[in-house]
């Protein structure tokens, strides 16, 4: 459950994009070796702080990921997570695999309370969604602020119809949109996109920031407003570059 997005693409499986992340790494991993002796000190050991010698750990690539995910606020790339435990990218992505299995509960492991996700490009552990209720009544307390109901309508139109600018969300909301907008800027929800050339207009679209705190990819998993709509074709306009039958 996420309720309050960086995009990092992974490169599909043994695609030139992928060797050549590999090759980068397992070259950079040769240039330290060359460089600089490497130590067998375990992760968390006492090494002279600002040295260059490679910290090393004996824990399994599996386990190795597993802590980094642990503690990573954003989704990791299989290139990022390839760089920090010094192994090639198919090693990551064969290991993330074995972790999303063992998450799962396949195999007769046990299935857990959160799940290994692949979301804006990358990897992030979140809450299974059948716990849900359980978790959002957990830390409804803790949420200092939730969105105003105008913020979540000006998200909305925001996401459909980006890129969009003050006005004409105004036109479609029908009220003054100034301090909405930048309350969702200030929690980097939306940001500025570009400065229309003639009008001088900002124009606004969603962050990463929003895909993932939604769990998405794109914007193409957003669900359909036609079937909200009474005759399915009042509402908003059809915007390029999404995909025909969203609104």
């Amino acid at each position: 459950m996420t309720d309050d997005v960086h995009d990092v693409s992974s490169a599909e499986p043994g695609g030139a994009d992928e060797v050549a992340d590999a090759r980068a790494i397992e070259q950079s991993i040769r240039s330290g070796a060359a460089g600089a002796p490497v130590s067998d000190a375990p992760v968390g050991s006492d090494a002279p702080v600002g040295s260059d010698v490679p910290v090393r750990s004996d824990a399994p690539v599996d386990r190795q990921l597993e802590a980094i995910l642990m503690i990573a606020d954003e989704p990791q790339s299989l290139v990022s997570l390839g760089a920090a435990v010094g192994a090639p990218v198919p090693v990551v992505r064969q290991a993330i695999e074995r972790l999303v299995a063992d998450f799962d509960g396949v195999d007769g492991t046990v299935r857990r309370g959160f799940e290994l996700r692949e979301v804006g490009g990358g990897w992030r552990f979140y809450v299974r969604a059948d716990l849900d209720a359980v978790v959002e009544q957990f830390v409804e307390a803790e949420r200092p602020s939730r969105l105003s109901q105008a913020a979540l309508e000006t998200l909305a139109v925001v996401a459909y119809k980006q890129p969009i600018t003050r006005s004409q969300i105004a036109s479609i909301r029908a009220v003054n949109v100034d301090g909405v907008v930048r309350t969702l800027v200030a929690r980097g929800l939306i940001e500025e996109s570009f400065t229309d050339s003639e009008t001088g207009a900002i124009n606004y679209v969603t962050s990463g920031l929003l895909l993932q705190q939604l769990g998405i990819n794109s914007l193409d998993e957003l669900p359909l407003i036609s079937p909200l709509l009474e005759d399915g074709a009042d509402g908003f306009e059809q915007n390029e570059g999404i995909p025909d039958g969203r609104v």
